[in-house]
């Protein structure tokens, strides 16, 4: 269960709800596309040598989808530990996550006008429970906490008002609000959670951006719809092995660092190998395995494509 589920402090007020519908493409992979998949990677070394490298350009997108994995995982398992330990249900106003020299910290504060932390759980790479360390020592936010929460808390608000409609609410799903603080940039992504087991949702995800003031410049919708993908379920006795979705052109060449933060935190339970994003410019591959990405130009998928159904052609003459 996700940690907004145990505890509602996040969710903005109840707006309209529409039911899921994947308006992008979703496919399931099998074994036999995987494979394919492997041969593209494989050939696609020397296709794309002395071009500019895709790969190396989505590198940051790469970057920032592990910050915002790092920050869920830390809410996923520091609400547990805190709400085993902090008995004062009334006092606790929210939480945020953050990474701190590579400790991943859950933030929990009160509801007061001028809120202090409450508790802080820090979490290692491993996020085991078990050498998480528990402060719930009260003190003041320090100044990048501070930032993190004024930025969380006008990002709540504009999801609670939601004036302009550009929020979209939907059945079983639950907003995730992640404040981001990276060098210079601050921004606040949202992610769609499921509020049910079986499921992975894409899309439906925005990004607000924010001045060195903590005044909000812009915001946006990522994907321009829901993107929901059940797992568990084998077609027709074949072992799935990964998924694919689209991006409309305004969503952009390159997997999102929402795409990846799901990926990260949900391909595990659906034990995906690989998934992809395709574009109109580029096939996006990711490698749930290493959590690595690869990026290859749709001219060269074009040509190896062609190149494969030669072979096939001749192969199935010489027989």
């Amino acid at each position: 269960m996700k940690c907004s589920d145990k505890l509602k402090l996040c969710a903005p007020k109840t707006a309209r709800t529409q039911s899921p519908k994947p308006l992008a493409v979703t496919i399931k992979m099998t074994k036999t596309m995987n494979r394919i998949l492997t041969i593209i990677l494989t050939l696609m070394t020397v296709s794309v040598f002395g071009q500019k490298n895709p790969t190396d350009e989505a590198q940051s997108i790469v970057a920032e989808g592990k910050l915002l994995y790092k920050s869920e995982m830390a809410s996923w398992y520091g609400t547990d530990l805190f709400l085993e330990n902090y008995k004062d249900r009334e006092n606790i106003g929210g939480y945020f996550s953050y990474t701190d020299n590579d400790i991943a910290k859950c933030v929990f504060f009160s509801k007061a006008e001028n809120p202090k932390v409450i508790g802080t759980i820090s979490f290692d790479s491993t996020y085991n429970i078990k050498t998480a360390k528990t402060d719930l020592t009260e003190r003041d936010f320090t100044q990048a906490e501070n930032d993190l929460y004024q930025i969380r808390k006008i990002a709540l608000d504009e999801l609670n008002s939601n004036k302009d409609g550009l929020f979209k609410f939907y059945k079983n799903t639950n907003p995730n609000i992640i404040p981001l603080i990276n060098g210079q940039e601050k921004k606040v992504y949202v992610l769609t959670g499921p509020q049910q087991s079986g499921v992975v949702i894409f899309g439906n995800d925005y990004l607000l951006t924010f001045d060195k003031n903590n005044k909000l410049e812009t915001k946006k919708q990522l994907h321009k719809n829901i993107i929901p993908i059940e797992y568990g379920n084998t077609e027709e006795g074949k072992e799935v092995v990964g998924a694919v979705h689209s991006h409309l052109p305004e969503t952009g060449d390159f997997i999102t660092a929402t795409d990846i933060c799901t990926l990260m935190l949900y391909a595990k339970f659906a034990k995906w190998k690989t998934y992809n994003v395709v574009s109109e410019k580029y096939l996006n591959i990711w490698n749930c395995e290493t959590n690595e990405l690869t990026v290859v130009p749709m001219k060269t998928v074009d040509k190896i494509n062609k190149d494969q159904e030669k072979r096939n052609k001749k192969k199935k003459k010489d027989e």
